[in-house]
């Protein structure tokens, strides 16, 4: 299996690519600074060396800016436009090829259902509020024109990441491992999290499942509050973890990112990945911690 992957050198690209290739599936890297053996793209431009997907049996677009920093206005562009003009560029190119892909795999994110939500959440939920919200929901409409030209298109809502190479577990391994760890805010918001082993196995299963379409939560089946990551890594660790982060500090810092991302509260299932018969390798968040820290 050949296999295209933009954001091929992100924390989810470089896993995506190590698991393909110890399996024998060959992968090319979409770059704006193409290297042998990458093929040439710039969503901006809207340009991209469409002939070099020739002949590829599945698109995996996982790039996009981090959101990780306090966000002003420009910045909320930047978030914006590396979301929706990237899927937009790779949903118009694969519309357009014969023959095109078996599946288009493109990245979303939890961020869809809003800042606070206290139900469980599938993929059957509306659409929340905020900024986040809004960029999901316009990133996944751009990758309706593969889906209308006979692409079948999965949109991954990719929840709380745990890897300690990168992304929110990484950032907070160093007070934890001092031992100033705790909880942000009061710690009753919800993390919807997922180990990065789940998230390339749910991504190969989705390349691999022809009957899976449309939205797929990617968070494991269960969700814990910041208070309850915190104790349990404190555990793993055999840290302290009883030092709160005050929340008024963490909205100073950071402003509306804070509020949308380290105090919002959403519970979020995979209800169509189990459903589909997925097994999760870390459904629990010890045993995930374990793993991910040993």
């Amino acid at each position: 299996m050949k296999v295209a992957i933009a954001g091929g050198t992100g924390l989810i690209g470089k896993a995506l690519q190590a698991s393909l290739k110890a399996d024998g599936h060959s992968c090319l890297v979409l770059s704006r600074s193409p290297e042998e053996g990458q093929i040439a793209w710039d969503p901006t431009s809207g340009e991209i060396d469409w002939e070099a997907l020739n002949g590829v049996d599945a698109v995996v677009n996982l790039a996009g800016r981090n959101i990780a920093s306090r966000w002003s206005e420009s910045v909320k562009r930047e978030i914006r436009e590396s979301r929706v003009e990237g899927t937009a560029l790779l949903a118009r190119t694969l519309a357009q090829l014969d023959p095109k892909p078996r599946v288009f795999i493109n990245a979303s994110a939890i961020g869809y259902y809003g800042v606070t939500r206290e139900e469980e959440l599938t993929e059957e939920a509306s659409a929340g509020g905020g900024f986040l919200a809004e960029v999901c929901r316009e990133w996944e409409a751009a990758a309706e024109p593969a889906a209308a030209a006979g692409v079948r298109t999965v949109l991954l809502r990719n929840g709380v990441v745990l890897s300690p190479e990168g992304g929110a577990l990484a950032k907070i391994l160093t007070p934890f491992r001092a031992g100033l760890g705790g909880p942000v805010g009061d710690g009753k918001q919800w993390m919807s999290w997922i180990a990065l082993d789940d998230v390339v196995g749910l991504i190969r299963f989705c390349i691999e499942h022809e009957s899976i379409r449309g939205p797929v939560n990617v968070t494991a089946p269960a969700p814990v509050t910041n208070a309850e990551l915190a104790t349990t890594l404190g555990e793993v660790l055999d840290k302290p973890s009883s030092m709160p982060t005050p929340a008024f500090a963490i909205k100073l810092a950071f402003g509306q990112m804070a509020d949308e991302t380290l105090l919002s509260s959403v519970r979020v299932l995979p209800a169509k990945a189990e459903a589909a018969g997925y097994v999760f390798r870390f459904p629990a968040l010890k045993p995930a911690l374990e793993h991910l820290l040993s």
